[in-house]
């Protein structure tokens, strides 16, 4: 009755004490989660509260006192201070810890005082208590392994001997106990063992100052120990390294003294992280643990996170795997499985994840030296750093005109704070969004986020190159995240292209009046309008669509064309629109048709020219009309036409050949009053074919001594441009004009047609080039002069004619090589439309001296046939054959 008195007056005492402490506390608000779990009390601070503040925790003693807990403290006594990656702060207490009130050793009450300033110095913080109670059940040996500790707690089963036993005849005490008396300065002694030989011996404050923890209660005995203690030993159990400490602790109680074995040892490797994956394996059999022990009689295993047991049902629902073997535990966790959780990070710069997850393993096993043992591990586990570089998905329709990119995915944890577009400023998301540009999250349902921003391709930070045969547009962007709540930051950033190829516009195609072209890489959310007026098929103006092309027809004398004179002639152009299903003009073209003037060629060699007035041209006078001869002028002319009727061979008209075709050609020129140059020239041609047949009446002769005349009689000549080197690919009527780069030669061929005549051969005299169909204009440049192959830096190339399936006479046939370069205005080399012309001489190549016009032939015809010169000769002159145009360009 006295005793029980006593431990009422202790706690009514300690209560007194709390009560008058607590006067200068906060009760603890409902926010600070408190709970028991299993030997522990865990106290949950959630990240709001503690975040870019200061925490301090601190023990309440028996009189009242509050005792910091620092680090080693910590792991002296039984506490364990954590924080998460996202702030949340968690404080574990072992109900065997230092400044527990125990009744009966299993009810625990465990008062705390938590701080929170937003000073290092605490000063100005508010306090809060929590004192908790828990009933526990201890086993006869319960070993704990927690992140900064590990502990061992032995039942004692030392009968407790109440102190007036002995109060009256202390004497007696001390002479049956000599030793014990001799030894009074180490009744609390600790004797450590590395080994079987290697011990340590140390009393029970050097060990407490060692950082060890050591405490007894009426029934147990208790030693706590830091991984890294000076005791401890690393070994190898099952392929695991353990911290191991084993100690034997002298007890004594009243005038007894005992010695109690303890054996304490957590795994600090048995982890294991492979993709997608971690692998802890702990070992069953313990040896540090079963020293003494013959037969392990039965075991068990409980599974959960964060201290709190999953039933079976629940490990299978969360995708664990845990396998029970005969030498080991072996539990798999998903990445991602419940209970865990992901966090960003920012290392190097870079983005990246990692999953943090707090599992425990609650082991307990019967063996036939310390009966049961129940052995618990927490641990708490973050995989290694995972770099996730965001993926950046580019969603633009090029129709659209607008740049549609989204970043991502992120954690919920990931904020973007800022957008830097093209070399402008960096600005917050609301000024980004302020200036029309779009700019917003995306939530998915697992609260991770995308982002999305959209800005027009004409925005002016975005940069535009036109490539020809397009527009490149680009948008430079650089996105600046914060990750919370620790504010780490980082940058990302990226270009996106976005290439709109121009429309292709074909060859305008004049059927009567009517005009059409087709427009091809149209985008088919696109509209394409004449002027103002949408084309449709109803309104006539499109005849056919697919999905990438259209086909317009205008009427050449509607309103919606016009007529413009150009520096080659009349040209009758269609605006053109292109539209975006929004009214925004994605494109303007002009298309040229060039205007086909009414020409009647008639079969007796009379050409008839009707001209109408040109729109653009002001005051235009039509009897100023006049050909490429000036005194040849209108037959007839009024306000709006003029009326010319010419012979094919007057007015300075040129004749060339060209396959089976002799062309006419004209020009028009229309000069005004008070100018020497022509406003616009207009170029005027008949075609007339020169094979045909005719019906005549003959009459029988003996054929006369075949011979061959040194003249252009009814012979045929053509200059060809080959497509190569081979000659066996030629550019036809439709080709032309021929668009050639500077670095590629041009491969000519001059062919005499319609003759089997071996005897004959054909000669160049002399090859030029001009900038006109004109072969008499200015400038002109030399190719082959005095027949010999002319130029200096890049010369003319003669090249061997040989025999094969199209050649039956070589002899009919000469090719030779341009280089393009040869071609120099000025500084630079000629770039621009080109005709070649040469001066073709057919010769008797079998009697050389009695032909008069081939004793003429140049200086560098091979020695046989340069049997003499004539400079008197009285022969014709040579045949003229001229090229179609060919377009040199210069290499881009």
């Amino acid at each position: 009755m006295p005793e029980k008195m006593g431990l009422v007056f202790r706690l009514t005492f300690l209560f007194a004490l709390l009560s008058e402490a607590s006067a200068q506390l906060i009760s603890a608000p409902d926010f600070i989660e408190t709970s028991c779990r299993g030997s522990r009390i865990q106290h949950d601070l959630p990240a709001e509260l503690v975040l870019k503040n200061f925490t301090r925790f601190s023990a309440i003693d028996r009189n009242g006192q509050a005792i910091v807990i620092t680090e080693s403290l910590a792991s002296k006594c039984g506490y364990t201070i954590s924080q998460d990656s996202w702030g949340k702060m968690t404080f574990r207490i072992s109900l065997s810890s230092c400044y527990v009130q125990i009744q009966n050793d299993t009810y625990f009450t465990v008062p705390v005082k938590i701080e929170i300033s937003s000073r290092p110095d605490m000063v100005g913080a508010i306090s809060y208590l929590k004192n908790t109670s828990c009933p526990y059940y201890w086993s006869p040996r319960e070993i704990y392994c927690d992140t900064n500790y590990m502990e061992v707690s032995v039942r004692t089963k030392i009968p407790v001997i109440a102190e007036r036993t002995f109060r009256d005849e202390p004497e007696d005490w001390e002479n049956a106990f000599d030793a014990a008396v001799t030894g009074r300065l180490s009744i609390w002694q600790i004797v450590f063992y590395k080994s079987s030989t290697q011990k340590t011996t140390m009393q029970i404050d050097a060990a407490l100052n060692m950082g060890y923890g050591i405490n007894t209660t009426e029934s147990r005995t208790l030693l706590r120990s830091p991984y890294n203690a000076t005791e401890s030993v690393s070994q190898k159990v099952g392929g695991v390294a353990f911290s191991t400490v084993r100690a034997t602790l002298f007890y004594k109680q009243r005038w007894l003294i005992f010695l109690v074995d303890h054996a304490v040892a957590c795994p600090v490797d048995d982890v294991f992280f492979s993709p997608g994956l971690i692998t802890w394996t702990i070992p069953k059999n313990i040896s540090p643990l079963l020293i003494g022990a013959k037969i392990i009689q039965s075991s068990s295993y409980h599974f959960g996170v964060d201290i709190r047991n999953m039933t079976n049902e629940q490990i299978l629902a969360s995708g664990y795997d845990i396998t029970d073997g005969v030498d080991t535990i072996t539990i798999k966790i998903p990445l991602g499985a419940d209970g865990g959780y992901y966090k960003s990070h920012v290392v190097n710069l870079e983005h990246g994840i990692t999953y943090n997850i707090k599992p425990f393993l609650e082991n307990v096993w019967m063996d036939s030296a310390w009966g049961v043992t129940k052995y618990t591990i927490i641990k708490d586990i973050t995989t290694p750093f995972q770099r996730v570089p965001p993926l950046i998905k580019n969603d633009t329709i090029p129709s659209t005109m607008i740049f549609n990119v989204t970043i991502g995915t992120f954690l919920p944890d990931v904020q973007l704070i800022n957008v830097t577009i093209g070399g402008g400023v960096t600005e917050t998301v609301p000024e980004v969004t302020s200036h029309g540009l779009t700019l917003y999250p995306i939530i998915h349902i697992n609260g991770s986020v995308d982002f999305v921003l959209k800005v027009p391709f004409l925005d002016q930070q975005v940069f535009k190159k036109d490539l020809g045969n397009g527009m490149l547009f680009t948008l430079n962007v650089t996105y600046g995240f914060n990750i919370i709540p620790y504010d780490e930051t980082f940058t990302i950033s990226t270009g996106i292209e976005c290439f709109i190829s121009y429309p292709i516009v074909r060859p305008c195609v004049r059927q009567g009046s009517l005009l059409t072209t087709t427009i091809d890489n149209l985008d088919p959310n696109w509209n394409l309008y004449i002027k103002d007026t949408l084309a449709t098929t109803n309104n006539g103006l499109l005849s056919s669509t697919n999905q990438t092309s259209s086909t317009v027809n205008v009427d050449a004398q509607s309103g919606l064309v016009m007529q413009e004179a150009a520096g080659t002639g009349v040209v009758t152009t269609i605006p053109i629109n292109i539209k975006d299903r929004t009214g925004t003009t994605v494109y303007s073209l002009v298309i040229s048709c060039d205007s086909v003037i009414p020409v009647v060629c008639l079969p007796e060699g009379i050409i008839q020219v009707t001209v109408s007035k040109v729109q653009n041209v002001k005051d235009m006078d039509m009897s100023l009309l006049r050909l490429r001869d000036p005194t040849c002028r209108p037959d007839s002319s009024d306000a709006n036409n003029a009326y010319f009727s010419f012979g094919a061979s007057d007015c300075k008209t040129t004749r060339t050949f060209e396959n089976n075709w002799m062309i006419y050609d004209n020009e028009i020129s229309y000069y005004s009053s008070a100018s020497r140059i022509p406003i616009l020239i207009m170029n005027v041609t008949c075609n007339y074919t020169t094979n045909g047949t005719v019906a005549v009446e003959y009459s029988y002769h003996d054929n006369p001594t075949p011979s061959a005349q040194s003249a252009m009689a009814s012979l045929d000549l053509i200059l060809r441009l080959s497509k190569d080197i081979a000659y066996t690919n030629f550019y036809g009527d439709v080709d032309y004009p021929v668009v050639k780069y500077l670095t590629e030669p041009l491969y000519f061929e001059v062919e005499l047609l319609h003759s089997s005549d071996s005897r004959l051969e054909i000669f160049l005299d002399t090859c030029w080039a001009t900038t006109s169909p004109d072969m008499n204009s200015s400038p002109s440049w030399l190719i082959v002069t005095n027949s010999c192959e002319y130029g200096e830096s890049y010369p003319t190339n003669f090249l061997e004619v040989t025999a094969d399936s199209r050649v039956q006479f070589p002899s009919h046939f000469k090719r030779f090589e341009v280089k393009t370069f040869t071609f120099m205005d000025g500084d630079h080399s000629y770039t621009g439309a080109i005709h070649f012309h040469c001066d073709v001489i057919i010769c008797d190549a079998s009697n050389l001296s009695s032909d008069p016009v081939c004793t003429g032939v140049g200086s560098c015809i091979p020695a046989k046939q340069r049997i003499g010169r004539s400079v008197n000769s009285d022969g014709e002159n040579p045949r003229s054959v001229s090229s179609r145009a060919v377009v040199l360009l210069a290499q881009s």
